[in-house]
């Protein structure tokens, strides 16, 4: 398996400290700031492992709700206190707290669900060159003097590929909010529904709120930038499994206040929609 994603599994590994509480590692950041994407992975995970598991079938996390309160320090660890909000013939829902210093930095609401027969429709996947024929995004991350280019370009998780030219160093060609991004694991994994959906949580985060930048003619090199999560919000329509491409078809309805608004749909290769994402951010620019 890639070093790289071995890290990510590592922290995202939870050790159990109590009923139904949980600690978790920390991945490092150059600014020493914790990165948005793993506290959602591991909330998700802690609440996954308080849903009962005797059912005739698994329930899987089909949303989540989260906000993020406070800035995680990388040199604290994680608690994640889980409260059981319901369990009921179908749907089991729980809220997990991650804390740190007895404060709460992400407080989310988690939804399970057992799989049940349904209508069925769903949007339609763009016509969208194929990964194979994208250049790898951090290809171009290794070559920039910047330490979270740095730290991407080196110790990402996942292979990224956007369609349009990327933001990292300097502005899109186009001031619009259209963005489309391959995404995979660099290794395969286990067949484990719940680890690829929150797989699934811990790389949008990297991707999520670049139409903001786009849209305004700006990049993550923009002198003074200031941006952060402030919620999240993410629908599992069908299975999904991160070690195979995903194409994410990523817009910007709004930005307004110092805040930015972020959507995505997710599709797989064959076109199946298996994920909607949301998240606001603080977008802060001189």
């Amino acid at each position: 398996m890639s070093k790289r994603l071995r890290r990510v599994l590592d922290a995202l590994q939870l050790t159990p400290t109590g009923p139904d509480e949980f600690t978790g590692g920390n991945l490092p950041m150059p600014h020493g700031r914790l990165y948005g994407g793993q506290v959602l992975a591991q909330a998700l995970l802690a609440a996954a492992a308080t849903v009962p598991d005797d059912q005739p079938a698994p329930r899987l996390p089909h949303s989540v709700h989260g906000y993020f309160l406070r800035p995680g320090a990388v040199d604290v660890r994680v608690t994640f206190a889980v409260e059981r909000l319901r369990d009921g013939r179908s749907f089991t829902a729980r809220r997990t707290h991650a804390l740190q210093r007895g404060r709460p930095i992400l407080s989310m609401i988690s939804s399970f669900q057992l799989d049940q027969p349904g209508l069925d429709h769903q949007a339609t996947a763009p016509q969208v060159p194929d990964a194979e024929d994208v250049e790898p995004s951090d290809d171009q991350l290794t070559t920039l003097d910047h330490p979270l280019a740095t730290f991407w370009g080196r110790y990402g998780a996942f292979d990224i590929r956007h369609i349009e030219a990327q933001v990292y160093l300097r502005p899109g060609q186009a001031t619009t909010d259209v963005q489309h991004v391959w995404m995979r694991a660099r290794s395969p994994l286990p067949d484990d529904q719940v680890l690829h959906r929150a797989l699934l949580a811990y790389a949008c985060d990297q991707v999520v709120l670049e139409p903001v930048l786009r849209r305004h003619g700006r990049s993550w090199a923009t002198e003074g930038l200031s941006i952060a999560s402030l919620d999240h919000a993410m629908w599992w329509h069908r299975p999904v499994r991160a070690d195979e491409w995903l194409l994410y078809e990523q817009a910007s309805p709004s930005a307004h206040g110092g805040r930015g608004l972020g959507t995505a749909r997710v599709f797989d290769r064959s076109g199946v929609l298996v994920a909607t994402i949301a998240q606001e951010g603080m977008v802060r620019v001189p």
